[in-house]
């Protein structure tokens, strides 16, 4: 299924870091990818995500306002906006 994708917009990139701020209108994705980074991600509002996985899996996480999350490198996935109205998340890559 293909779906508009979300706006990513760079705030950071240098040697140490690459932040990005993610917003998504609903029913918005990111397209699949993997991190090359381990990375935390801040959620600006709440984010009702549908995380397609490799496989066929799916998950629905609701990541609240002003909570955050760390993965590992490696993660491959899809994000989508499961919810009715925006979301926003900041990306911190770690290099």
């Amino acid at each position: 299924m293909t779906r508009p994708p979300c706006t990513a917009t760079i705030l950071v990139d240098d040697a140490r870091v690459r932040v990005t701020r993610f917003d998504f209108a609903a029913g918005d994705e990111t397209g699949w990818h993997r991190h090359g980074h381990d990375y935390v991600i801040t959620a600006v509002i709440d984010c009702p995500m549908l995380l397609e996985e490799p496989g066929g899996g799916t998950r629905h996480v609701l990541v609240s306002a002003g909570t955050a999350y760390r993965r590992d490198r490696g993660v491959e996935h899809n994000v989508v906006n499961d919810g009715p109205a925006p979301m926003s998340f900041v990306e911190v890559e770690l290099k």
